[in-house]
């Protein structure tokens, strides 16, 4: 058996940050998703067949936001390690993206709250993009909910921005661009089922050890990611070559 390199856990990696990291999205885009249903008609509200599609379509927007911010961090990937030797700086940004995920985990479990202040490196742009959001409150149609989505999927969001770590350390701007796609992907059950499981998972998000085990979680997930090599699915029989 042999470590195959050109192996990558970055989509599965990326689904289970999203999946797990669904607590933060509760409290981060949750108020947002408030706001889309409360912007809408009582008649399209107050009925969950009508509420479901606007509620899709601002995620499938903000999930098109992600994935469009995975293909800019890849070709970002590309500028930076143009000067280097392409194994090195890939390497370099591999142990960087390793060390962002276990921050991010550190910060779930409720052990590095600092981690926070990464979010502010967004600030900027965000402030740029936001007012555009607010335009189209209240929301009219499906087309809005998506253009919403859009903006508010630029929200500054220290997991995203461990997850961007993540799709960067890929080297490749079409793996990185679906790497963020499937985190947009994992954050989706949790996001989606506001407004119509709210109590539950509100209550999830308030138990210390529930957030723990998910901090410990994506902190293997970190390990895993700077050494891919004890990934036993990147793990080849040598035999099956010839």
């Amino acid at each position: 058996m042999v470590f195959d390199p050109a192996f990558t856990a970055s989509y599965l990696v990326a689904f289970a940050m999203g999946l797990f990291s669904s607590m933060h999205c509760i409290g981060m885009c949750g108020s947002i998703i408030g706001t889309l249903t409360l912007s809408l008609s009582p008649e399209i509200r107050n009925k969950k067949k009508l509420l479901l599609p606007f509620v899709f379509n601002y995620n499938f927007g903000r999930i098109f936001s992600y994935t469009l911010a995975g293909a800019i961090a890849g070709i970002v990937h590309s500028i930076a390690t143009m000067h280097m030797a392409e194994l090195h700086g890939h390497r370099i940004l591999q142990l960087l993206s390793a060390v962002i995920m276990a921050s991010a985990g550190l910060y779930i479990a409720g052990w590095f709250p600092r981690f926070a202040y990464i979010e502010k490196a967004g600030l900027h742009f965000w402030k740029l993009i936001e007012p555009y959001g607010r335009r189209l409150i209240p929301v009219k149609n499906r087309t809005h909910a998506f253009v919403f989505g859009m903006v508010w999927g630029w929200l500054p969001c220290g997991l995203v921005y461990a997850a961007l770590a993540l799709a960067a350390a890929t080297g490749d701007v079409k793996i990185s661009a679906l790497t963020m796609l499937f985190f947009g992907l994992g954050t989706l059950p949790a996001v989606m089922g506001v407004g119509i499981m709210t109590g539950v998972l509100t209550r999830l998000s308030r138990m210390q050890r529930f957030k723990q085990a998910i901090g410990l979680f994506m902190i293997a997930l970190a390990l895993l990611a700077a050494m891919p090599w004890l990934n036993p699915m990147a793990l080849i029989n040598h035999n099956n070559l010839h």
